[in-house]
């Protein structure tokens, strides 16, 4: 059968006429299997022991953030990175050191600067005339969290020393590859506010970032109980490791024990494919995208204590994991359209899969 386009009534368009739409009701085969209804195993059980042991270490340095900490160690736990857009003085780095201190792992923060090199965030080959050799220094890079605070305001050369370390976990300087420690995860800032100066991250870099979220102001009870604690100037030294770096990788093998059903993957590609074909959007998603959602809702479906995927792990996540790798038409930003708002009516018009047909 051929391929036909036809416009749908939201203005995209259906690129595929054997694709199934988003009215068609779900086949026997892109059902839900019985495989939902299998118990959790004691591998993901503990990982819900230990994702609820970060969150509520975690919950002590950053009061009243719940959800985004929950995203940052599903990150950590996925092997993703994270994207903090947010206004100064709202506890980023707190949040990035204490998920460090709550792991025991090393952490080390690069100030973003216009006049920062590539060499001050991976390193350089010096020459030890001591030893009358080259050696190679590390860079603050090698470390198991790594906050780059401000990250949009280095120039493009410095911000592209991050993407090859951020997908594949090393670093290749002078032609020589090095890796950095495990479990590796970057932890970005950038200010919306503040534009003076700044580098807007290009999309090859937002695609690496598996979540993108933010932390807002805390209300009033929680930035009560900051203040009745005002003599701590350093809230992320409170607390005590819960687990260990190896910990962390032994729980990322543990969450492939998690069951994503294909009427689960069918449903997260209908939503990556309307990335591409909505007409509010210029560029959609990549298949990077669709990957990042399905390891991301495992985790999720883990942290609930359950060892199957549901369509609400998917919905939870489609927004900060989506959201970013999208780029707006000039039409829909001059109408003050942002891309979550855009995901959103995506989730609200593509039907989900029932669980337990």
């Amino acid at each position: 059968m051929s391929s036909t386009s036809r416009p749908t009534d939201d203005g995209t368009a259906n690129l595929d006429a054997t694709r199934i739409t988003d009215s068609t009701r779900l086949s026997d085969a892109t059902r839900p299997s019985d495989a939902t209804r299998l118990p959790a195993s004691p591998d993901v059980m503990r990982l819900q022991s230990a994702f609820d042991s970060i969150a509520k270490n975690a919950s002590q340095v950053i009061v009243g953030k719940n959800l985004p900490i929950r995203l940052c160690i599903t990150a950590l736990m996925a092997g993703g990175h994270v994207l903090l857009e947010d206004n100064p003085g709202t506890g980023k780095t707190q949040l990035a050191r204490g998920l460090a201190r709550s792991i025991g792992a090393s952490f080390k923060r690069i100030q973003f600067t216009p006049d920062l090199l590539p060499s001050d965030v991976v390193g350089m080959t010096f020459y030890d005339q001591r030893d009358a050799k080259f050696e190679f220094r590390e860079g603050p890079v090698f470390a198991c969290i790594v906050l780059a605070d401000e990250i949009n305001r280095a120039s493009p050369k410095t911000q592209s020393a991050l993407l090859e370390v951020m997908e594949e976990r090393k670093v290749t300087v002078d032609g020589v590859t090095h890796d950095v420690p495990q479990p590796f995860i970057v932890i970005a800032t950038q200010n919306p506010i503040e534009q003076l100066g700044t580098y807007k991250l290009p999309e090859a870099q937002m695609d690496r970032f598996l979540i993108r979220t933010s932390m807002g102001h805390p209300g009033r009870e929680a930035g009560l109980d900051i203040l009745r604690e005002l003599d701590i100037a350093d809230r992320a030294t409170t607390i005590n490791p819960v687990l260990s770096g190896d910990d962390v990788l032994a729980l990322r093998r543990a969450a492939e024990q998690v069951h994503v059903d294909d009427a689960i993957l069918e449903y997260v590609m209908r939503l990556v494919e309307r990335t591409r074909q909505d007409s509010r959007i210029a560029v959609g998603s990549s298949m990077r995208g669709a990957l990042a959602l399905a390891r991301c809702a495992r985790i999720w479906a883990a942290a609930d204590g359950r060892g199957y995927v549901q369509p609400e792990d998917v919905e939870d996540l489609a927004v900060p994991v989506l959201s970013h790798r999208t780029v707006l038409t000039a039409e829909a930003t001059f109408e003050g359209v942002s891309s979550d708002d855009v995901i959103r009516d995506m989730l609200g018009r593509i039907p989900s899969p029932v669980m337990g047909s």
